[in-house]
C-alpha cells in the first residue's frame, strides 16, 4: 500500500537523515546568463498598464506594438479538426509556406522557394533566435544599428555572442567603420520599428555587398513590410534571389494584425533553413497546426481585409506626424510603420523616468527609448495603432508641456509605483538602472 504525503517531514526518514534535511540548504541557483538578462523593457510598461487598466484606471495606450484591426473569425467547420489537432510539418504546412512565398513574389518582387527557402515557426521572435543559433559561435560579434528592438542584443547574449551597436544618425555608407575581426553578423529592421524608416534598395546593396566580402550575415527584420504606402520598400530576399548570406525575417503578426497568434517565418539559402529546421524541431517541434490550417484556407481573404486597413494606419500616422511637428516635438525621420521616436529634448530625467510620469500620473502610456540602444536614450517611442486621433493629439500637447516643464519628482513616482503595489523595472544584473 502507498502512503501519501503532504510534506518532506512525513516521510519515514530516520532520526540523522531528518536532523541533515532541517540543516539550512544551500540556495538553488539559476543560470548566469539568464540572471544577466534584463527585462523586456516595453513589455514591462505594458505589463503595468494592463495592471492599472485591470484597477479601473483609463490609460490612452501609446505603448503598444500592434495596431488593432476589425478581422472576422472565419468558418473553422472548413478545416480538417483532426488534422488540425496533432502535430505537423516542422517547416510549416507547404499550403502556408506556398501563400507566403507567393505573397512575397506578387508584392515583392523576391522569388522565393517555399519546400527549401521558408521555415514557418512560432513567431518572429524564435525565428530571430533560431537564425542566430544556427549562424553564430560563442564570441563573435553581432552589430545591430539603433534604434534597435530591445530583443535583438539578448538574443545574441542568450547564444554567446556579443552585441556591438552602430549609432542611430550613422549612414549605412559607413558601416564598415564598426565592423571588427570577430563581427559575424548584422541586424537591420525594415522598415524600422520604433522610428519608421526604409533602408533604401541602394543601402541595402551598400550593407549586402559589404558584409558578404567578410563572410557576415545580414539578418533583415522585415515585420512591418506591409506598413508602405508611398515610398519604396524592397525586401532583402529580391536583392539576394539565390538568399547566400541573407536571413530575412517577418510574420503574420503585425501586417495581418495577429499579433497573438504568434506564427512568423525565416527566409534564408537552403543550407541555413535546414539548419533552423533542426533547431524548430527541437524548440518548437511545429508552430500550432490549427492556426497554420486557418491561415492558409483564408489567408487571401485576410489580406483582401487588413491590408486597406494597414493604409489606413499609415494614412493615419501621417496626420499624427503633422500634430507632432506643429506642437514643436522633435522626432527622428521616417515614414512607415506605426510608431514615431519622440526626443525628450531638455526634461532632467531619463526615458524611463518620462514614461513612468507619462503612465503614473497622465494615464499616458509609452516605451523609454533607453530600450532601443545607448545612442536613443534621450526618446521615447510613441504607437499610434491602437488609439483614436483626438486621444492622440491631447496626449502628445501634454508630453509637450512635461518635456518643456523642466522639473519631475523621482522618488515620488517610486513611491506611487509602489502604492500601486507595482514592480520597478528590473535591468538584469549585468545592467546599470536607469
Amino acid at each position: 500500500m502507498t502512503l501519501a504525503h503532504d510534506t518532506i517531514n512525513d516521510l519515514p526518514v530516520a532520526q540523522p537523515e531528518r536532523e541533515a534535511l532541517a540543516e539550512p540548504l544551500p540556495d538553488m541557483p539559476f543560470s548566469d546568463r539568464v540572471e544577466s538578462l534584463p527585462e523586456a523593457l516595453s513589455i514591462y510598461i505594458n505589463q503595468l498598464v494592463y495592471d492599472l487598466k485591470r484597477r479601473g484606471h483609463d490609460i490612452v495606450s501609446l505603448s503598444l506594438g500592434e495596431a488593432f484591426f476589425d478581422i472576422p473569425l472565419f468558418d473553422f467547420k472548413k478545416l480538417d479538426i483532426n488534422k488540425s489537432y496533432h502535430y505537423s510539418d516542422s517547416r510549416g504546412i507547404p499550403e502556408l509556406r506556398g501563400k507566403i512565398a507567393g505573397y512575397y513574389k506578387h508584392h515583392y518582387d523576391a522569388p522565393l522557394d517555399a519546400a527549401s527557402e521558408l521555415l514557418i515557426t512560432a513567431g518572429s521572435k524564435p525565428a530571430i533566435f533560431m537564425a542566430m543559433q544556427a549562424t553564430l559561435n560563442p564570441g563573435d560579434e553581432v552589430l545591430i544599428h539603433e534604434p534597435a528592438w530591445l530583443s535583438y542584443p539578448e538574443q545574441a547574449r542568450l547564444v554567446g555572442a556579443e552585441p556591438r551597436f552602430i549609432p542611430y544618425d550613422t549612414p549605412v555608407s559607413d558601416f564598415g567603420d564598426h565592423i571588427g575581426p570577430q563581427t559575424r553578423m548584422v541586424v537591420i529592421n525594415n522598415p524600422n520599428n520604433p522610428a519608421g524608416r526604409i533602408y533604401s534598395r541602394d543601402e541595402l546593396l551598400t550593407l549586402y555587398t559589404l558584409c558578404r566580402q567578410r563572410g557576415i550575415y545580414i539578418l533583415v527584420d522585415e515585420a512591418y513590410s506591409d506598413f508602405v504606402i508611398d515610398d519604396p520598400f524592397t525586401s532583402m530576399a529580391s536583392l539576394v534571389p539565390n538568399k547566400d548570406g541573407i536571413i530575412v525575417v517577418n510574420s503574420l503578426s503585425k501586417n495581418m494584425g495577429m499579433s497573438g497568434w504568434r506564427v512568423g517565418y525565416a527566409i534564408g539559402s537552403p543550407p541555413l533553413i535546414d539548419r533552423m529546421l533542426k533547431l524548430n524541431q527541437h524548440i518548437i517541434t511545429c508552430a500550432p497546426s490549427i492556426l497554420l490550417y486557418y491561415l492558409a484556407q483564408y489567408f487571401d481573404q485576410i489580406t483582401a481585409i487588413t491590408l486597406p486597413q494597414v493604409r489606413d494606419v499609415v494614412e493615419k500616422r501621417q496626420r499624427v506626424a503633422q500634430m507632432v511637428d506643429e506642437a514643436g516635438l522633435t522626432r527622428l525621420d521616417g515614414s512607415s510603420t506605426f510608431y514615431f521616436f519622440v526626443s525628450l529634448d531638455d526634461f532632467p530625467g531619463s526615458s524611463l523616468d518620462f514614461s513612468l510620469l507619462m503612465l503614473l500620473n497622465k494615464g499616458i502610456a509609452v516605451v523609454p527609448g533607453l530600450a532601443y540602444g545607448d545612442s536613443t536614450s534621450r526618446f521615447i517611442r510613441m504607437s499610434i495603432g491602437t488609439e483614436s486621433e483626438e486621444r492622440i493629439r491631447q496626449s502628445i500637447l501634454i508630453m509637450k508641456d512635461a518635456i518643456t516643464a523642466g522639473t519631475f519628482d523621482r522618488p515620488a513616482l517610486r513611491a506611487k509605483l509602489e502604492s500601486y503595489g507595482l514592480a520597478e523595472f528590473s535591468p538584469g544584473a549585468d545592467s546599470e538602472a536607469p
